[in-house]
This record gives C-alpha cells, structure tokens and sequence, in this order.
C-alpha cells in the first residue's frame, strides 16, 4: 500500500484541486492512504505575547484544520479516505519531518506555476526536496512542482 502526503495550502487552491486529482488518479491504480497536512506558520513573538502558549496553540490548529476542509471535501466527494493532520513549524522542514514520520512513500504537490518567490527560493517541493535529501535517509518520491 502507497502513503501519499499531502501539503495543502489554503491560499493555493488551485495547486490543492490538481493534488486531489493526482490522487484520485494514484488510487485507481494503486491501494493508497492519504494524509492531508497542513502546517501553520509559527508566529512572531509579539504576537505570541498575546495568548499563552496552549491558547495560541489551539487557536492555530482550529485555523488549521479550517484550512483542510476544502481539501477534504473533494476527498469526501471522490470517495477516497484520509486522515488529516495540523501541524505547527516551517513550511519545508514540517513537511519533510511528517513525511518521515508518518512512513509516506509520496508527497503530492499540486502543479501550479512558481510565483516570483518561488523564482528565487526554489518552489516549496524543491525546498522539501533538500530537506529530504539532507537527512541522508531513504526519503518518499516528491510528485508536483
């Protein structure tokens, strides 16, 4: 059985959309599992200041998981079962560290076109990519840009 990662950014639904589809196309052909992750950014420590520490938390997974129910919707609506996930860290690094710590074979990104941060700092797979490579480890295929 194939475990698929998949990074869902809410401010890319077009790159979340095309992820879906890769999967449903993975599934047809494979026996697959699905982890949808979404990784909420750290905050600064001004804001941070605000709220304690478990409070701060729980609002950011709450935002989180928000962010996830677009791409669970298609799931839901293709049929294919999930699990997901809110994680709190850097973008590249949290990803990487699920994909190894869930034992995912894949990470789907969604295709979309790099915008001019992606130009210069190499896309978000490119940056996972590294991640993985660094660790040394055997380390999942990375499927989109």
């Amino acid at each position: 059985m194939t475990r698929i990662l998949v990074p869902v950014d809410p401010e890319e639904p077009a790159r979340t959309r095309s992820a879906i589809e890769q999967v449903v196309r993975m599934r047809r052909s494979d026996r697959v599992t699905v982890r949808l992750l979404r990784v909420q950014p750290k905050v600064s420590g001004h804001v941070a200041m605000l709220f304690n520490a478990r409070e701060l938390l729980e609002l950011q997974l709450e935002a989180g998981a928000e962010d996830l129910q677009y791409a669970q919707s298609l799931l839901d609506l293709a049929g294919v079962p999930y699990a997901s996930t809110v994680l709190v860290g850097r973008t590249a690094e949290t990803i990487a560290m699920a994909a190894r710590d869930y034992g995912c074979d894949r990470i789907v990104f969604g295709h979309d076109p790099p915008g001019v941060a992606g130009r210069i700092f190499g896309s978000l797979a490119q940056q996972v990519r590294q991640h993985l490579s660094a660790s040394g480890d055997p380390h999942p295929q990375v499927i989109g840009s």
